[in-house]
């Protein structure tokens, strides 16, 4: 079969241990760069010291004694660049995207940026209030809140139970934390945890070469800190949120699913039962959506993650009448995903809907380096993109019913609904 990530690229690794993918994409004159760090909240395994990661994502703008944040805003703008970075669970990544001339230019000042931060206690608790006012500006959200207590229902001992905001009573002690927050940075953001995406108009020579001019003297790290194993769930677990106004009723069911694999077909079944069951396409969705209009927001979602994660079920309701009703159509649901065998016509025009839609998102060089950043936050390689989708094509119907019979049970089950409480 045809791979699904079209393009040659090269993969290539510092003797400082950096790891370097250079793909030529052929769109031309525009270069995008992405630098993802494997550091995301679930590194965040010390008591008291969540949010960190997501700090850092802050911190890494405040500049060098080389470039200042106005002169790196400013050759950015000269440059016509678009910048922007984001904080997840398993991963922290940059991203830049610029025409081919200033690859070296901008290959510079980021590599000054990595090795040679400066910031002052003064300027991280500015930074670390700003990211207080953050989470308050966030936690108007309903949905926020729910995530929130559902993560804390979910796990118990590993650092999944937070968002990757982090726990407010630790934001709220962060600007106390100045030192930790230099251990911090020393830790992770090193060059064994790093990999470079260079995405575009460029030769995997020419990437080569400006990479090991400028980021070659890096020094590695002492060790990245082990991350607590989660114990099984040992559910099922409940609980009602109460929310201080008026509010559309919000509902989350989740699984405990494992981590995330290409070497199996668990994952891949994950995201076919996601598509069969619970999309927009879905004979659920279609009852609770778009006939009976119980619901505006209705959706499943497998997300991958470097250690067992959830499988989560969304609703936002429009009738609160109807929460025991919607409830029980999910259990009906899933009951039927674990009794009944998909027909084979159908798995197979879905593995074909799927294997399209990623192909459709590869139109472009941002998009083509945006998605690879995803698979090497869990493998540090584009082929990981490949192995999944042969898992993809091998998945058979009996497959998705063990899995579903295996995962979508009471013991690893997690139930948070939020309300208006009158």
């Amino acid at each position: 079969m045809t791979k699904v990530f079209p393009f040659d690229y090269d993969q290539h690794d510092l003797p400082n241990g950096l790891r370097l993918i250079t793909v030529p994409t052929g769109f031309p004159h525009i270069v995008s760069l992405y630098i993802v760090v494997n550091v995301g909240s679930r590194n965040e395994v010390e008591e008291g010291k969540s949010g960190f990661a997501h700090l850092f994502e802050h911190m890494m703008f405040r500049g060098t004694e080389k470039y200042s944040p106005e002169r790196y805003d400013a050759v950015l703008k000269q440059a016509g660049a678009a910048q922007n970075a984001y904080t997840d669970d398993d991963l922290t990544a940059y991203h830049t995207t610029f025409t081919r001339g200033d690859l070296e230019e901008i290959l510079e000042m980021e590599a000054d940026r990595f090795q040679n931060l400066e910031y002052s206690e003064d300027v991280f608790r500015t930074e670390s209030r700003a990211v207080l006012a953050e989470y308050n500006k966030d936690s108007a959200e309903p949905f926020h809140l729910l995530q929130e207590k559902l993560r804390e229902l979910a796990f118990e001992k590993h650092p999944y139970q937070h968002t990757t905001m982090g726990f407010l009573r630790d934001i709220e002690k962060m600007p106390e934390l100045f030192e930790f927050s230099r251990y911090f940075h020393k830790t992770f953001y090193r060059p064994e945890n790093t990999t470079i995406l260079l995405a575009g108009d460029l030769t995997v020579e020419d990437g080569r070469a400006l990479v090991e001019k400028h980021w070659g003297s890096w020094q590695r790290g002492a060790g990245i800190p082990a991350v607590p194993a989660a114990p099984p769930l040992a559910g099922p677990k409940e609980l009602r949120v109460d929310w201080p106004s008026e509010t559309m009723p919000l509902l989350q069911i989740a699984y405990r699913t494992p981590a995330y694999t290409d070497s199996g077909r668990v994952s891949a079944a994950l995201d076919i039962l996601s598509y069969l069951y619970f999309s927009s396409t879905s004979a659920l969705y279609e009852a609770l959506v778009l006939k009976e209009q119980s619901c505006d927001v209705f959706f499943g979602s497998n997300s991958d993650h470097v250690d067992p994660y959830l499988y989560l079920i969304t609703a936002r309701l429009k009738d609160p009448t109807k929460l025991e009703d919607v409830k029980q159509r999910v259990a009906a649901t899933i009951a039927a995903m674990q009794s009944e065998l998909v027909e084979e016509k159908r798995l197979e025009v879905v593995k074909k809907h799927l294997r399209y839609a990623f192909a459709m998102r590869m139109d472009e060089t941002e998009g083509i380096a945006g998605l690879l950043a995803r698979y090497v936050a869990l493998r540090r390689s584009p082929e990981t993109i490949n192995a999944l989708y042969e898992q993809y094509a091998q998945v058979s119907a009996e497959d998705l019913r063990q899995v579903a019979r295996e995962y979508f049970v009471e013991a690893n089950r997690v139930t948070v609904e939020l309300r208006h409480s009158a």
